[in-house]
């Protein structure tokens, strides 16, 4: 089930939380937490029934394991946690093992050794990468004596809590928990329905109109190179830079509506992107992009690999094997793995140079516009040519875009530029103007517009203020009205039946995704990263 679908904004969410409202400071915690957690593993079985028994099995196998890890952890029992956290870990890594890359070894092992292995065709089923590495991260915490959880139904919503269930953000136990157990949580509050609903429809937007609306260019030119057509340089640059802005505004989109959904039910996910383009550098760059992978590949590959603690050669060989096993936790293709051994290779450079430049120049602090300039550009060069083995079927048609990219296939000017300079041998494969005319206003967006933690933190302080403010007014007014009884029954009653205000709201926010998608005349597009 997808946030923009119809379903979803019609059905799905108004009753799950229309339910949660009614349950929400009337009944106990559990009682709530059950209704979600039933509603998310609905929303899960939504595209395939048949693997809710994966998630099930997954929540309950390490709900066990995490319980005798916190047990063991107690008494001291060392040697039997690491069997058990061992354990663990290798239960989740065969499911990941068995259903993203059972086929990609069959092959590779067809490949090498000339076999006719069959391959198992496995279907892969939905957000197994994101609830894995959850889980893995918990029972390394439970391991380690920083989660304490002995009650099956918040671990069990803390897997499967719909808004972050199937492409994050990846958070931690100790992030949700005591969410979950809070009981002011469960408070009605308006500024996080209004906060909530301002993120929505502002990742709505990035993935109806901007993202899906970049579809198009992206597929034109990379179905073209992978069929074998030549690419020229402004195509190929044409067709790396909507993908570019495609990838950044379907994610952090879904990001943005899964805060905004989290947020009507008093929760706080944490923030996963953060104006990744405005990177100077690309240590910054994995900073401030899918920012809960990049803090899971820190805390749970590369500091337990060593870290930077032994050496300089020893960190890159650090970086080089966290980046690469990144890249393939990705996806089952070659095209992964290269595309996290660049960024392996852009992290070693770039780490390499900050240390000669503050080793030579030490009493130089900061650099000259100048020099942001070019780092900003240089940054963003090496992420937009990284994206292309991403996006990229197969290695062979990404060396071939890269290749358009450097202008070795040839400079062909865009249909409508053309004077008499050139002429399009292939014009059908040239990007039309209107993709030029898309892609430099989004490049504003991303590089001089504020970001959604941005809105969002101008948004709190602005309703902090407003509520004050009224405050203060309802004081003098109640002190005024002390004898009007049907005021006061009116706010009482409002007060106890808090989620009447919600059905203008909702009908906001369905009027809103209706107009946006029936206009686009396409059908409801999936999330780029439903297929990791």
């Amino acid at each position: 089930m997808l946030f923009h679908s119809y379903e979803f904004l019609f059905l799905f969410f108004p009753v799950t939380y229309y339910v949660y409202r009614l349950l929400a400071g009337r009944f106990p915690i559990h009682f709530v937490t059950t209704w979600l957690t039933l509603a998310s593993l609905f929303f899960y079985g939504w595209w395939n029934p048949v693997y809710l028994w994966l998630i099930l099995f997954s929540i309950g196998v390490n709900y066990t394991v995490g319980y005798s890890l916190v047990a063991s952890h107690r008494q001291g029992r060392d040697k039997r946690s690491r069997i058990l956290l061992i354990i663990g870990i290798g239960i989740n890594l065969s499911l990941l093992a068995y259903f993203k890359y059972a086929d990609f070894i069959i092959n590779n092992v067809n490949l090498t050794f000339g076999s006719r292995l069959a391959a198992a065709d496995i279907v892969l089923p939905l957000a197994i990468s994101f609830f894995t590495f959850q889980q893995i991260a918990y029972l390394v915490d439970a391991f380690k004596g920083y989660a304490d959880e002995h009650n099956f139904l918040q671990y069990a919503l803390f897997v499967s809590f719909f808004p972050q269930l199937i492409a994050g953000p990846i958070v931690h136990h100790k992030e949700m928990m005591p969410q979950f157990s809070d009981p002011q949580t469960y408070r009605f509050r308006m500024r996080f329905i209004v906060i909530g609903v301002t993120l929505f429809i502002i990742g709505f937007i990035k993935k109806v109109v901007f993202a899906d609306g970049l579809a198009g260019y992206t597929n034109a030119v990379f179905d073209n190179t992978a069929l074998g057509a030549t690419t020229t340089l402004f195509d190929a640059w044409g067709g790396a830079l909507a993908f570019t802005l495609q990838l950044y505004f379907d994610f952090s989109g879904y990001t943005d509506m899964a805060i905004g959904l989290a947020m009507f039910f008093g929760i706080r996910l944490p923030v996963n992107f953060f104006s990744p383009y405005k990177a100077v550098n690309i240590i910054e760059f994995w900073r401030r992009w899918h920012m809960t992978l990049s803090r899971f590949l820190k805390d749970y590959l590369y500091i337990p690999l060593g870290g930077s603690r032994e050496g300089t050669w020893r960190r890159y060989r650090n970086v080089m094997i966290t980046m690469t096993l990144g890249g393939l936790w990705h996806g089952a293709n070659w095209t992964f793995v290269l595309w996290g051994s660049l960024h392996g290779v852009y992290l070693v450079i770039n780490r390499a140079w900050s240390s000669w430049r503050k080793a030579r120049f030490p009493e130089h602090h900061g650099a000259s516009a100048w020099g942001r300039f070019f780092s900003y550009a240089l940054t963003f060069i090496a992420v937009v040519v990284g994206w292309v083995f991403f996006r990229a079927p197969d290695v062979h048609s990404a060396m071939s875009l890269v290749a358009g990219m450097s202008g070795l296939n040839g400079i062909v000017l865009p249909v409508h530029f053309e004077g008499g300079l050139a002429a399009s041998s292939d014009p059908s494969l040239i990007l039309p103007t209107s993709a030029y005319y898309f892609i430099i206003p989004l490049l504003t967006v991303v590089w001089f517009l504020p970001n959604s933690e941005q809105v969002y933190s101008w948004l709190h302080d602005r309703i902090d203020d407003i509520e004050q403010r009224w405050h203060r007014f309802a004081q003098r007014w109640r002190a005024q009205a002390a004898g009007r009884s049907l005021f006061r029954d009116l706010v009482s009653f409002l007060g106890r039946n808090s989620y009447l205000w919600l059905t203008p709201i909702f009908l906001i926010v369905v009027a809103f995704g209706a107009l946006v998608i029936a206009h686009s005349g396409k059908a409801v597009a999936p999330f780029i990263y439903f297929q990791f």
